[in-house]
C-alpha cells in the first residue's frame, strides 16, 4: 500500500497534488471504477475509507481512496486509533491511500503519530504575502511547468500582480502560454502587462505608504482591499511580516552587522540579494518607528479577533502607523 497524506492552506496546489497522484496511479480506462472521494461530512467516513482501501481495483492500475478533512487529524476516539492500527498493515499493495487537510494534524495525538510514521506527508501552504523571494521561485518553478518563458522584468512583474494566490498564477500562466504559441522567444513586459489580470493594490503596497507616512494614499489603499473583500486578518497578517522584517533588519544595522547574509538570516529572508533594497526602504525610518508601529498591528489584530469594526480599526491604526512614520 502507498499512503499519503496531504495538508496545507493552499487550496489549489493541493488540488493538483491530487490530480498529480490520480494521474499516477489510476489506469485511464478504470478510473471511474477505482476512485473514491469521502468527505467528512459523510457518516463514518474513515471506516468507510478503510473499508474501501481493502477492496481490490477493477480491471487494470491500481485503487486510489482520497479521504478529505477526516477529523481523527485533530481528535481520534480509542476505538478508531485500534480500527487504523488493526486495518493499516492489511491494506493491499494495490491500494493508495490519501488523506488531505487543510490544516496541520495535531502532533500531540496518537494517531498523528502512527499515520506519519506510515505515511508520506506533503505540505501545500500558502507563501506569505511578505516572502517576495519565495513567491518569486515559486512563479518560476510554475512557468516551467506550464512551458513559459519570461525575461526578469515580466517575471518581476507577474510576482507583484498574483502575489501568492496560486490559482491566479496557473491561470495567468496558462493565458500567457497561448499568448506565446511558438514563439522562442522570452514574453518581456510589455506583451505579459498587457494580458495579465493585475490587482492595482495589494497589502505590500499599504505597508510601503504606511512606511512612507502617506495618509491619504494609504487610506485609498484599505478601502480598495476591503472593497475586493480582501480578509482583514491577512491585511493584517502582511503588514505585520513586513514591519518585522524591517525592524530585524534595522536591529541588525544599528547593532554594527555588514554581512548581508547574517543580516538575511535573522530577518528570515531567504534571498540575501535582498537585504539591500530592504536597507534602502526603511533608511529613513528609525528602530524607535518601527518598535513603535508593531505594537498597534498586533492590538489591531487582537481587536478583529475580538469583532471589531474591520474599516474602521484598520484606518485608526492606519492613520496612527503614518503619524509614527511621518515623524
Amino acid at each position: 500500500m502507498a499512503f499519503y497524506i496531504y495538508w496545507g492552506d493552499d487550496d489549489f496546489a493541493l488540488v493538483q497534488g491530487v490530480q498529480t497522484l490520480r494521474d499516477q496511479t489510476l489506469d485511464p480506462h478504470w478510473a471511474s471504477f477505482n476512485f473514491d472521494r469521502i468527505d467528512s461530512d459523510q457518516t463514518d467516513g474513515l471506516r468507510q475509507a478503510l473499508t474501501q482501501a481493502m477492496t481490490p481495483p477493477f480491471g487494470q492500475g491500481q485503487r486510489l481512496i482520497w479521504l478529505v478533512d477526516p477529523p481523527l487529524f485533530q481528535q481520534c476516539s480509542e476505538d478508531l486509533l485500534q480500527e487504523l492500527e488493526r486495518t493499516l498493515p492489511q491494506i493491499p499493495e494495490t491500494t493508495v491511500l490519501l488523506m488531505s487537510s487543510g490544516k496541520k494534524p495535531n502532533g500531540r495525538l496518537k494517531s498523528t503519530k502512527l499515520l506519519n510514521k506510515q505515511a508520506e506527508v506533503r505540505e501545500f501552504a500558502l507563501v506569505p504575502p511578505w516572502k517576495t523571494d519565495q513567491i518569486a521561485d515559486r512563479v518560476r518553478q510554475a512557468a516551467k511547468e506550464v512551458g513559459v518563458t519570461l525575461n526578469r522584468a515580466a517575471g518581476e512583474f507577474l510576482v507583484e500582480s498574483v502575489g501568492n494566490n496560486t490559482r491566479q498564477l496557473y491561470s495567468e500562466l496558462e493565458k500567457l502560454k497561448l499568448f506565446a504559441g511558438d514563439r522562442p522567444e522570452p514574453l518581456d513586459l510589455a506583451r505579459v502587462s498587457s494580458l495579465v489580470t493585475t490587482s492595482t493594490q495589494n497589502s505590500l503596497q499599504l505597508a510601503s505608504a504606511l512606511r512612507s507616512g502617506d495618509v491619504t494614499r494609504a487610506l485609498g489603499l484599505l478601502a480598495d482591499l476591503i472593497n475586493r473583500n480582501e480578509p482583514p486578518l491577512r491585511i493584517v497578517a502582511t503588514l505585520v511580516g513586513q514591519f518585522r522584517t524591517w525592524l530585524w533588519i534595522k536591529v541588525m544595522l544599528e547593532a554594527g552587522e555588514r554581512d548581508d547574509k547574517a543580516i538575511a538570516a535573522a530577518a528570515d529572508v531567504g534571498n540575501p540579494k535582498r537585504i539591500y533594497f530592504l536597507q534602502q526602504e526603511i533608511r529613513n525610518l528609525s528602530q524607535r518607528q518601527l518598535l513603535g508601529c508593531l505594537p498597534l498591528l498586533l492590538d489591531l489584530e487582537a481587536g478583529l479577533k475580538r469583532g471589531q469594526d474591520p474599516l474602521e480599526a484598520l484606518q485608526i491604526k492606519v492613520i496612527q502607523i503614518c503619524e509614527i512614520c511621518r515623524h
